[in-house]
């Protein structure tokens, strides 16, 4: 155990440093910069916006003292908000987008894995069917079409949620389901196919001729065994839900992780982008390691080495 995570530890360090090198000098690489934009400034102008934020020295010098600054915990200031830094714009968007987050994946998780335990056990019948219908539909219909649908509906036609912010509880539905409604989709299925393969297998045979009720053989034994596929497409999810969607938090109004990223690519505001990019490769990796771990949680057979 005290190896895997020495090992775990090691590679996470070395996955987040090779992320920030390559993002680092991607921006550096590509024409113009967070100024050339900029309308009515002067070359002395520049230059000397430039000299404030570093941008005059060289590209490895520029380099090394950001990541000086980094393992102190300084992800710099914004280029483009004048007396902003990376940490402040992280600090009020994160909890946003990571509220909003971990409701859009209860709600895919909940509705998911009871619609494929529900398909799995009517295979081929009407509940069936219905189930695949609607993930079917999860799946191939984008969520902005959803969003928009349920914005039309829910909050201009029958005025129940408020389509702007995430001022109350009740404002979390909307979002949440327009975030979730294609993982939900997506777990539905995961989950059919590995409880239907799970229901076949011998020890649930034995566990039925034991004379085991339906439901203690199905939520006891046969759902835990096949969550495993779920959790793996958790790990990643979790990653990109939590660090926002652009999409859902700009058709509701939420400033969110995902609208301030798509800002400060569009303003090239090079230390946010990076300060972004890092945060959320550091979900990931996180997010893969616990899902290494989950897996022992949930099938004692699976050793952690």
């Amino acid at each position: 155990m005290f190896n895997f995570f020495v090992k775990r530890l090691f590679s996470t360090v070395i996955t987040i440093f090779v992320v920030i090198t390559i993002t680092f000098f991607l921006m550096r690489l590509m024409p113009g910069g967070p100024f050339s934009g900029e309308k009515k400034q002067t070359a002395q102008v520049l230059q000397s916006l430039n000299e404030k934020y570093g941008l005059d020295k060289p590209v490895f010098e520029q380099y090394t003292m950001y990541l000086t600054n980094l393992v102190h915990g300084d992800l710099g200031p914004s280029m483009k908000y004048e007396g902003r830094t990376v940490n402040e714009i992280i600090g009020y968007s994160l909890p946003v987008s990571a509220k909003l987050g971990f409701v859009s994946i209860a709600f895919a998780m909940v509705i998911g894995v009871y619609m494929g335990i529900i398909a799995a056990l009517h295979q081929g019948k009407w509940p069936d069917r219905l189930c695949m219908f609607i993930s079917t539909i999860g799946i191939t219909v984008p969520s902005f079409v959803i969003a928009t649908l349920l914005i039309y509906v829910f909050a201009i036609k029958l005025s129940v949620f408020h389509a702007i912010g995430l001022e109350t509880p009740m404002d979390y539905v909307l979002p949440s389901i327009a975030l979730g409604a294609s993982s939900m989709a997506f777990i539905a299925r995961l989950g059919r196919s590995a409880l239907l393969d799970v229901i076949r297998s011998d020890y649930i045979r034995v566990a039925r001729a034991k004379g085991l009720s339906k439901n203690t053989v199905i939520y006891k034994h046969a759902l835990r065994n096949s969550l495993i596929p779920i959790v793996t497409y958790i790990g990643p999810l979790l990653a990109a839900v939590l660090t926002g969607s652009f999409v859902i938090e700009g058709l509701f109004g939420i400033p969110g992780m995902g609208r301030e990223f798509i800002t400060s690519i569009t303003n090239r505001d090079y230390t946010v982008i990076i300060g972004f990019v890092t945060l959320d490769a550091t979900f990931l990796v996180f997010a893969n390691f616990l899902v290494d771990v989950l897996y022992a949680v949930i099938d004692p057979r699976i050793k952690i080495e």
